[in-house]
């Protein structure tokens, strides 16, 4: 924290600090929102050629809360949902951290689900207290090894990031066709699919989709937390993050931190596709592909790399793809308008210093801009991205 902040009254200075956290997300959102409000006008009047009707943005808006939170239902709904987004959200958040840029969680997601499958295929006569577990650390360690070798890739040779794990999303894509049609397609499917996932599914908590991956996700948050700022490792984690040149200097082993950051990040997102898989899908086919591991991406920025801000980062993005259909039937708004205002959040994101200094944020330069300003490097070079 600044020394500005700190000669200020206590109460005063912990306010300041917690709206100079807050102020450019909250902002990146309602502009997206302005926005989207102004497109949605022009929209029907100059191409649907509606009437002018300058209330319906708000009715767009309200048919998408009412589609969120408007029964329990919809609550449970948003809740499945965010999930997956929170788990790959924290473990792209935690790459945040170390100063790596993670594309990757895509491939990290799907590679998890194909080892929730494999695992849940060969134990189709096992009890669900057997099956359960091995299925979920099938897709975590599945999700882990995705994440290892770009890490390790980094960590040896200074291979960009960004570079490998795109590649690495590429060979998940082809990967996951593969497998579908091949070693685990069930016998007779057409198109090909895999077997149901059988005792391997998670059970039903609350509603009639509710599974027990919502417990999960929910509970990685504090675990999350508790690693980054309570933990010597995660002390590790942040110091390369900030200056591996230093963190070596007090002993820190920055590829290692770089191959196990990488590991961690790809076990999170893994954990997100075997939950998904085996909580709501039950079978895998060859159009299994989510947009979760990009969202995610979104979430962590929006979230500021911290597992708090992260969970409420997922829920906001879950309530949209919750809340989307109904918009589009009772507002006749398409659904794609979400995808438009998680594009703007993303865009008001990246402007992260352009809206510091509308808001009048400089005095606050203490306060942590992890996400916003990851700095990727391949030892020796710094690419600010």
């Amino acid at each position: 924290m600044s020394q500005a902040i700190a000669r200020l009254p206590r109460p005063r200075a912990l306010l300041r600090y917690l709206w100079s956290l807050i102020a450019v997300p909250l902002v990146s959102f309602f502009l997206a929102l302005l926005v989207g409000a102004i497109v949605i006008i022009l929209s029907s009047t100059l191409v649907l050629k509606n009437p002018f009707d300058p209330t319906l943005p708000l009715t767009a808006y309200q048919a998408l809360a009412q589609g969120a939170f408007g029964s329990f239902n919809s609550v449970v709904t948003t809740l499945v949902i965010t999930t997956p987004l929170l788990l790959a959200g924290l473990g792209v958040g935690i790459g945040f951290r170390a100063g790596l840029f993670n594309i990757g969680a895509q491939g990290q997601f799907l590679m998890g689900a194909v080892g929730a499958v494999a695992v849940a295929a060969n134990m189709q006569s096992s009890p669900p207290a057997i099956a359960i577990p091995a299925a979920l650390a099938g897709g975590a360690l599945a999700g882990a090894a995705w994440g290892f070798v770009p890490g390790l890739l980094k960590a040896t040779s200074g291979a960009h990031e960004v570079v490998t794990t795109i590649m690495m999303n590429y060979i998940a894509l082809a990967s996951l066709a593969w497998i579908v049609k091949g070693p685990l397609k069930e016998m007779g499917s057409n198109p090909p699919t895999t077997p149901d996932v059988g005792a391997a599914a998670l059970p039903i908590l609350i509603g009639s989709t509710g599974h027990l991956g919502i417990l999960l996700a929910f509970a990685a948050v504090p675990i999350a937390w508790f690693l980054l700022f309570r933990t010597t490792r995660g002390f590790e984690i942040r110091a390369v993050g900030a200056n591996p040149d230093a963190a070596r200097y007090a002993g820190v082993n920055p590829r290692l931190m770089i191959v196990l950051t990488m590991s961690i990040a790809g076990m999170l997102a893994g954990l997100a596709g075997a939950c998904t898989i085996l909580g709501i899908s039950h079978r895998m086919n060859t159009t299994f592909q989510t947009k979760v591991g990009f969202d995610s991406i979104t979430v962590a920025l929006l979230g500021r790399s911290n597992p708090i801000g992260i969970m409420f980062a997922a829920l906001l993005f879950g309530a949209m793809r919750a809340g989307a259909p109904p918009m589009q039937i009772n507002a006749g708004i398409p659904v794609e308008l979400v995808d438009f205002i998680q594009a703007l959040i993303l865009l008001f994101l990246i402007a992260n210093a352009v809206l510091r200094r509308l808001l009048r944020l400089r005095g606050v330069a203490g306060a942590e801009q992890t996400g916003f300003q990851t700095i990727t490097r391949s030892y020796g070079r710094e690419t600010l991205t």
